[in-house]
């Protein structure tokens, strides 16, 4: 555990638990002069933590939920123990460790840094149908454990013309709209129900309803983000419309995909194969029935860990959250309804008011 600049009174004070990501806030944090920057570790004695944290005004916290313990997770009870809080802001789009509406009613702004490995992220995605496609993974793994095999087993499908389905058509589906239509002259739909219709022709995608989605896609590709209305999204009666050879991706959050239901389908051949990045529990247990499967390709969450991406959340992230703790509306707002009461607590913190 270490403190920068902890002896300045008057200096904004942020907190954040190692993660062993490289590079992180914490270490462009720890550049500005304005900001007393508390690193904890999640095995350090609890009291320690919190008679930190109980002081900050920032907290910032890794996107992936199982990342985090439960008692660091923010939650009614955290916020309680934290009064002088103002923003939670995340290292990713996701903000899974966070109940929104609880920071929501205490006037605690909630922001993630969406779009910052949103190009990673679409390039996985469409690495993932297209080692589907060509069975690159099924290969290799043949390749490295038997001899004997008619390689025509292995036959794949071209992508070009294809129809790809992308649920969510936002910094992430956008890009994997561009790279399928563009790069690949493959056939893009998409279901958003948050954008305007001139917005998916701007995109490069075809408006679509999810169930017309499922049905006309040669692969699904889901880039939404996880909260109470897409948790299962996509279940047993959604993969029951897909096209036999038809395959599915995810690299946007566990949960959002049932995995019993997947399992269900692929164990009965209903579709081709599948492409999973994320897991409803990280990492998923060793006997899961989708990792037994040899027409799964399985990663470990990495759609987002590039070089590129990891600098860019990290720059993003204290940026954003400097120029909230100067009063600043951040750019990438969660919870704008929580605005007009963060300002009112601002000024009872600071002692100065936000402008605008």
């Amino acid at each position: 555990m270490s403190d920068n600049n902890s002896s300045i009174d008057n200096a904004h004070r942020v907190c954040w638990f190692d993660d062993k990501k490289t590079p992180n806030v914490a270490d462009f944090l720890e550049s500005e002069s304005e900001i007393a920057m508390h690193r904890l570790e999640f095995q350090a004695p609890e009291a320690a933590n919190w008679a930190i944290m109980e002081t900050c005004h920032a907290y910032c916290i890794t996107s992936a939920r199982d990342e985090v313990p439960d008692q660091y997770k923010v939650a009614a009870d955290l916020l309680a123990r934290c009064p002088k809080l103002l923003v939670v802001s995340t290292s990713g789009a996701g903000y899974d460790p966070i109940d929104v509406q609880a920071c929501t009613d205490a006037g605690v702004l909630v922001v993630n840094q969406t779009g910052a490995n949103a190009e990673a992220v679409a390039e996985h995605a469409v690495g993932m149908v297209l080692a589907l496609t060509k069975k690159m993974v099924e290969t290799d793994r043949s390749l490295r454990r038997e001899r004997g095999i008619d390689r025509e087993v292995f036959k794949g499908w071209n992508a070009e013309g294809k129809t790809i389905g992308v649920i969510g058509l936002g910094n992430t589906g956008r890009r994997v709209a561009r790279i399928c239509g563009k790069g690949l002259d493959m056939q893009v739909i998409a279901s958003d129900p948050y954008i305007e219709p001139s917005d998916f022709k701007e995109r490069g995608a075809e408006a679509v309803s999810l169930d017309e989605l499922m049905a006309r896609s040669d692969f699904v590709s889901v880039h939404c983000p996880y909260n109470a209305e897409t948790k299962d999204l996509v279940s047993a009666r959604e993969l029951g419309l897909m096209k036999p050879g038809a395959f599915i991706v995810n690299c946007a959050r566990g949960g959002i995909i049932n995995e019993d239901a997947l399992s269900d389908v692929l164990e009965a051949d209903g579709i081709a194969g599948a492409g999973l990045d994320v897991w409803d529990v990280e990492p998923p247990p060793m006997d899961h029935r989708l990792l037994a499967m040899e027409n799964v390709i399985a990663t470990y969450h990495t759609a987002g860990v590039t070089f590129e991406s990891r600098e860019n959340m990290a720059a993003w992230n204290a940026a954003q959250v400097v120029s909230t703790l100067r009063g600043e509306r951040p750019p990438r707002l969660i919870n704008p309804e929580a605005w007009d009461q963060f300002k009112a607590r601002y000024e009872e913190v600071f002692g100065q008011p936000v402008e605008g």
